[in-house]
């Protein structure tokens, strides 16, 4: 299977191309995907310059049926996609299905904003003054999408983007072209006309970087790296883009002695490994108070030793590959550094199985104390650690002792405790009873610190970002 590039509603090769490799087997080569230059970006960038105008004035029916259709093909084909999403990523496929599912439904929900735009009619303080508040779209929007969510987080950025009438370049990662090529397919299809929606594969430092810094491009949307984020940040400062950014976290989850114990690991156990614990909302930090913690990380350890670790694809299993090599040393090298400060490590070794893949085994690491790198910096794994917390206060200050603010999480079964820890926690999510990571698609997705920064990704919130609110004076 060759990935091409769209531009202006033409699918062009390059002349060089990057393997789609499967981290399940590696054996397994999916297809090539276009390795894009600054030339072909310049090309996306002209045509979504070209057709934004005619976009943008598209009657609200016209939004609607374009994503309409591409909602319906992708829960029509949700198999097929989630089988493609497994196959290049590693998640299981039970959670490639569903991650495609909510890719159709992403677009189902914007289907319908694009009928329930608003404004505003006010008095001025002027008499005979009419004053009309209306938001328009921003113009041609840069989209730079990650690998972990490799069709749902480009749905969530491109189905807002097109409901409010703005033109798109899609750069998506460069580990998982596939699912970024189907949905690409599918919109080509959508009666969505030439030139409004683009597609360019290539390197994000050559490609990306040239999306960033081109000046016809009015607004980007990034998720991936805090380094890569902030790069971007400074660009659109100086170039005075709109600029939103979803930069990762590290996540606690806060087990008070009254939680429901069973009920605290399941949501642990979720949050940590599900998905090869490769979500930016993973409950990567485990804050354990003194009454239950020795009889939650035995009880925890045995739950995660249990998983199946295997082929995404095949059926039982609840753990897939590592998404990449890189990815597995990176994971590997964070569990050598915490047992050298201290930690102990149970699990997290690499595993070799029928078919050469990129495995290991999920990882917990207790003893560890909160300036541990392993309680500071992503890990982006199934790599989980535990603190130790004498009380419901000390664990609140341990969960908001960290540079990210996406999620956190508290078991309890005090709603006293909980409705404090939801109005005190700094994460712009949090979840009470349940794992750090999962949310829906139709209320706002974003943190604080250092985890995000600009308007909130999904859900109406989503119009702050893609639209400019506009004021018009009018003396009939």
């Amino acid at each position: 299977m060759d990935y091409k590039n769209l531009i202006a509603g033409s699918w062009e090769a390059t002349t060089e191309a990057r393997p789609n490799v499967n981290p399940s087997d590696t054996g397994d080569i999916l297809g090539q995907a276009a390795l894009g230059g600054t030339a072909d970006m310049d090309r996306a960038i002209s045509s979504a310059k070209a057709a934004a105008p005619g976009w943008a004035g598209a009657t609200p029916q016209a939004r609607f049926d374009v994503l309409d259709f591409i909602g319906s093909e992708i829960l029509a084909r949700k198999a097929e996609l989630g089988q493609l999403l497994s196959r290049e990523e590693g998640k299981t496929l039970p959670e490639g299905i569903g991650e495609a599912a909510r890719a159709g439904q992403i677009f189902k929900f914007f289907a319908g904003e694009c009928l329930r735009q608003t404004g505003d009619r006010l008095a001025s303080v002027r008499p005979g003054v009419e004053v009309d508040v209306t938001r328009a779209p921003v113009g041609v929007v840069g989209l730079i999408t990650p690998w972990n969510f490799p069709i749902a987080i480009p749905a969530w950025k491109i189905a807002p983007a097109l409901a409010y009438g703005n033109a798109v370049v899609l750069k998506p990662a460069e580990l998982t072209p596939g699912c970024a090529w189907a949905l690409a397919e599918i919109i080509s299809r959508s009666g969505l006309p030439e030139g409004v929606f683009n597609l360019i594969f290539g390197q994000g430092s050559v490609v990306g970087q040239h999306l960033v810094e081109h000046s016809d491009v009015d607004a980007i949307s990034f998720t991936g790296s805090v380094p890569t984020g902030r790069g971007i940040a400074v660009s659109c400062a100086q170039s005075m883009k709109k600029v939103q950014l979803e930069m990762g976290g590290k996540n606690p989850m806060v087990v008070l002695d009254d939680a429901d114990l069973d009920l605290a690991v399941e949501a642990c156990l979720n949050g940590a490994f599900y998905s090869t614990g490769q979500r930016c909302t993973a409950s990567s930090r485990l804050i354990v108070t003194e009454g239950v913690h020795d009889r939650f990380v035995a009880v925890l350890t045995a739950a995660m030793q249990g998983l199946r670790v295997g082929n995404a694809l095949e059926s039982g299993i609840q753990m897939g590959p590592v998404v990449d090599g890189h990815q597995l040393d990176q994971n590997l090298s964070y569990l050598q550094v915490a047992a050298q400060e201290g930690g102990k490590v149970i699990g997290g070794e690499r595993l070799s199985l029928e078919q050469e893949g990129f495995y290991m085994a999920p990882a917990l690491v207790t003893e560890t104390s909160n300036e541990m790198r392993i309680n500071q910096e992503e890990v982006f794994g199934p790599v989980a650690s535990v603190l130790r917390a004498r009380d419901y206060e000390e664990a609140l200050s341990l969960a908001n002792d960290s540079d990210f603010g996406l999620s956190a999480g508290i078991c309890t079964t005090s709603l006293k405790r909980a409705s404090h820890f939801k109005a005190n926690a700094e994460a712009g999510m949090v979840m009470v009873n349940l794992p750090t990571a999962g949310v829906d698609y139709h209320v706002p997705f974003g943190g604080t610190k250092g985890s995000s920064y600009g308007a909130r990704e999904q859900g109406s919130y989503a119009a702050e970002f893609y639209t400019r609110v506009k004021t018009a004076y009018t003396l009939p």
